[in-house]
């Protein structure tokens, strides 16, 4: 069987404070024939669920929301379906809500009306009563980036860069659209471009920051060296709130908490149209890994080979 290979992207893994491998290939837009270097910028996908949950986190510490404040709170008219939805249960994906298979008439690539976009959440019932079970919920996502804007008083974005990137050095790292800015990687699928995902609306807070590799190393700071959160929050972040459908793992707020190799680890993964991501510390090694590609096709067994050799 042959070694899985990363054959567009970027590749970290860190023992403890070293890189033991660091490694950068393959092209960041094939049409224009720019490779990828340590300063491209990539999609990390629903790993933006964590810096969704840690914004979230710091707001609850200043007092600017609750946790169990209802989502009703900090959406103008949401329907009565939702009347027991907390913050808590959308940061853990045991809201109810569905995620995006089961809205067929949302284009992720399209452009989308903030308000017209809640209204096509708003119309599918919830899929089982609230905090009764786990479904993975992108949309969920999207209702607490919503709530952090009207806490904040201030764009999700403009938030995530201010109070989030800033103070852990993220320089090469942004959300929301890719106009206008250099040093980013171009999608592919099957050798070819294809479009990004409405990043400022349909994926807001879900799937909608850019990151370097040494930015999302970075990243894994937070839970640890319990950077920019307070302990308390870095705890409620990796606390397993409740089983997920794999055997062994759960999920906490931002972050899947279950086995890689054989070993216990932090992660979560990230699957934008053109583009995949992998971002996992595993702590009993003090072991950090990051995978970054521009590249819908990444063999699924990298992660596990990377972590065994490393």
């Amino acid at each position: 069987m042959s070694t899985p290979t990363l054959d567009r992207g970027v590749l970290l893994l860190a023992q403890d404070d070293e890189l033991v491998i660091d490694r950068v290939v393959g092209a960041a837009d094939e049409t224009a024939g720019t490779p990828c270097t340590r300063a491209t910028r990539f999609q990390i996908a629903s790993i933006s669920k964590q810096m969704t949950a840690a914004a979230v986190l710091l707001l609850a510490e200043r007092g600017a929301l609750g946790l169990d404040d209802p989502i009703s709170r900090w959406l103008t008219r949401p329907p009565s379906a939702w009347s027991g939805i907390t913050l808590h249960h959308l940061l853990s994906h045991t809201s109810g809500l569905g995620h995006w298979e089961d809205y067929p008439m949302i284009d992720l690539a399209g452009p989308a009306d903030p308000d017209e976009l809640l209204a096509v959440f708003a119309g599918l019932p919830p899929l089982f009563p609230v905090g009764q079970r786990w479904r993975y919920s992108s949309p969920g996502y999207v209702l607490l980036a919503r709530a952090v804007e009207r806490a904040a008083e201030r764009p999700y974005a403009t938030f995530l860069t201010e109070e989030v990137f800033a103070p852990l050095g993220m320089t090469g790292s942004f959300a929301g659209a890719a106009a206008g800015r250099d040093d980013v990687a171009v999608g592919h699928e099957g050798g070819r471009p294809v479009p990004t995902w409405d990043l400022d609306t349909v994926s807001m807070g879900t799937g909608d920051v850019w990151c370097t590799g040494a930015d999302l190393l970075t990243w894994l700071d937070v839970p640890r060296r319990g950077r920019l959160l307070a302990p308390a929050s870095v705890t409620l972040m990796t606390t397993p709130h409740t089983p997920t459908i794999r055997d062994g793992e759960s999920y906490g707020y931002g972050w899947f908490l279950g086995p890689l190799a054989g070993r216990a680890a932090v992660h979560h993964s990230g699957d934008n149209g053109g583009y995949k991501a992998f971002a996992a510390w595993l702590p009993a090694q003090d072991r950090r890994l990051v995978v970054l590609s521009n590249q819908a096709e990444v063999d699924a067994r990298l992660v596990d080979t990377t972590l065994a050799a490393g």
